[in-house]
């Protein structure tokens, strides 16, 4: 909780009207200033909260603008900035505060040599890697990454749960975009990784209607992909980090990381990979605004 630096007047003699202002609290939040009113609590503090033009950042953003505003901060928003070379100046400067990343990306983007991909190491990387005005919070289960998925009824029917699952089975086709082929998570990262024989086929923007017509067996989607949920798929899981983690994760000014952490790191906490594909369910193909699925998640969540 933030601490409030509290003003107290003391008014003496009808005719002189002497007004004696006695300020109390002088280890009280720099951030914080007096204001006279008779002692209620004030902050003049602005937390600027910012986003990708992303509709899924926006949403994730517009949660945490929400959640600090419900504690007491006054939000400033700064959505649609743009991609991370836009937008990445005004975080180290200062003029933005608060602002979603996924961390494998944003690993690359400041150590481009990095060879982490699980979670836990990607996210202790980052930490190292990140300039003196930046921190992260802590990382949410919730994803938006490369991942392969299988309809529910193929995985239903191989009982498939994460990509290991894949070896043994013959004639399997990955459909995916066509710098797929030479990725290191593609077909031979499988094989390598996985001990998992697939043919190849660039399907590019149309993967997730090929897996779901079974041109392909395996599609490589975005982990956050609305279609997850609206199409009946199924993300394999990656024990062994095939893919770069890149985990939402709350990305913030060192300043004002100790006032805001006890809101937002609650707010990574409960959210769930297959919860922001519904936040992005409700965006795409409910068009709801980022500020009423926002409010809603804080409200079933018991965060506002």
């Amino acid at each position: 909780m933030r601490t409030t630096r509290r003003t107290t007047a003391l008014v003496a003699g009808a005719a002189a009207a002497l007004l004696t202002l006695t300020a109390c609290g002088g280890d009280s939040d720099p951030l914080e200033q007096d204001t006279g009113d008779g002692g209620e609590e004030t902050s003049s503090d602005t937390i600027v909260v910012g986003s990708q033009a992303y509709y899924s950042n926006e949403i994730i953003a517009e949660i945490y603008a929400q959640a600090l505003e419900a504690d007491g901060f006054t939000v400033e928003r700064n959505y649609s900035i743009g991609q991370r070379d836009a937008y990445m100046p005004a975080l180290e400067a200062g003029e933005v505060q608060v602002f979603p990343e996924y961390t494998g990306n944003l690993l690359q983007y400041y150590d481009p040599e990095t060879t982490a991909t699980s979670a836990d190491d990607v996210y202790a990387e980052l930490a190292d890697a990140l300039p003196e005005s930046l921190t992260v919070l802590d990382q949410s289960p919730a994803t938006d990454q490369d991942s392969y998925n299988v309809t529910a009824a193929f995985a239903e029917a191989e009982g498939l749960t994460s990509i290991g699952d894949l070896a043994g089975l013959d004639d399997l086709t990955l459909g995916g975009p066509a710098e797929l082929e030479e990725r290191p998570y593609g077909p031979q990262g499988l094989s390598e990784v996985y001990d998992v024989d697939v043919a190849f086929e660039a399907t590019g923007d149309t993967t997730v209607q090929d897996l779901v017509a079974g041109t392909v067996d395996v599609a490589n989607v975005f982990s956050a992909d609305p279609r997850i949920q609206t199409e009946d798929l199924v993300t394999l899981e990656d024990p062994e980090g095939l893919f770069l983690a890149s985990n939402v994760v709350p990305l913030v000014s060192t300043d004002v990381a100790d006032q805001v952490a006890d809101v937002i790191n609650p707010v990574s906490a409960a959210l769930t990979p297959e919860g922001l594909v519904d936040l992005n369910v409700q965006s795409t193909e409910e068009q709801r605004s980022s500020e009423d699925i926002a409010a809603d998640w804080l409200s079933e969540n018991g965060l506002a």
